[in-house]
């Protein structure tokens, strides 16, 4: 049976740990990125993704700029579980560059929005299982869901669960989708927005935005089938670590992964950063 992934999500700018609300509001610093992979790494997550929010809002290559590779060599050589790297990669050339860096895979947003056939240039050159196209949600009043490109600033007209089946036609071997109303609010996912994705593609979908429980990670993928569950917000302002999440799920009959024997207890002080 394959195991459920739990994987912290880093939102890097400036090279400083971010966590913004809801992509855009009440931005706080949580600590150096480097040093916080680190502890991640020793507290048996299954995969680390580092997603820089700081590159312009533009679709123009010549002046957009993609996450820095240098920053992306230092957190791959800190850690042994997979990386997976985004944040205005728009070529084939900077999708190279951050594999050559350490990255196992390669997230694509807005550049795979405006130029859908990168994707199958990506999955063609490095495979699919190298191709995770993020996917960010956004609920209107009227209760439709529309997907946002240009870090949830832009609105597409894409249905998630259109652009969902044309990413993974066009080559996306796995799916990140986040849920820009739920996004560091720590109050659950919005289920019914990840189903829409599915519930229409075979490939693995990673669930992000919202978690603020063990309870959340439990429900989201008991009730969407996600193959792995991403946070971030939750490790950084409460005292849980991934290990409890996993020993919930464990204890709920949901397949996870792990090892050995690790202190799960909140008094695990060295885990927790300083907020400021």
């Amino acid at each position: 049976m394959l195991k459920t992934r739990i994987i912290p999500l880093l939102l890097i700018k400036d090279g400083l740990l971010k966590k913004p609300l809801r992509f855009t509001e009440r931005e706080r610093t949580v600590s150096n990125a480097i040093s916080q992979a680190r502890v991640f790494e020793s507290r048996q997550v299954d995969e680390l993704i580092l997603l820089d929010i700081g590159r312009p809002s533009t679709a123009d290559q010549k002046s957009a700029r993609s996450i820095n590779s240098v920053i992306v060599k230092q957190i791959a050589e800190e850690l042994t579980v997979p990386l997976t790297v985004g944040g205005g990669v728009r070529n084939i050339e900077t999708f190279g560059q951050l594999v050559s860096a350490g990255a196992e895979k390669i997230t694509i947003n807005s550049g795979a929005i405006d130029r859908p056939e990168f994707i199958t240039e990506a999955a063609k050159i490095f495979g699919t299982q190298c191709v995770v196209v993020s996917i960010d949600i956004k609920r209107h009043e009227d209760n439709s869901l529309e997907v946002y490109s240009h870090n949830g600033r832009v609105p597409t007209g894409l249905t998630p669960s259109d652009w969902a089946r044309a990413a993974v036609g066009l080559g996306a071997g796995e799916l990140l989708v986040n849920t820009i109303d739920c996004d560091g609010t720590m109050e659950g996912f919005d289920i019914d927005a990840i189903e829409s994705i599915t519930n229409v593609v075979k490939v693995p979908v990673i669930a992000a935005g919202g978690a603020g429980t063990p309870d959340d990670f439990v429900e989201v993928v008991k009730k969407a089938k996600v193959a792995a569950v991403s946070a971030g917000s939750i490790f950084f302002f409460r005292k849980i670590t991934p290990l409890m999440v996993k020993e919930k799920m464990r204890d709920s009959g949901i397949s996870v992964r792990i090892e050995g024997q690790y202190i799960s207890s909140a008094r695990d002080k060295s885990y927790f950063p300083d907020v400021y």
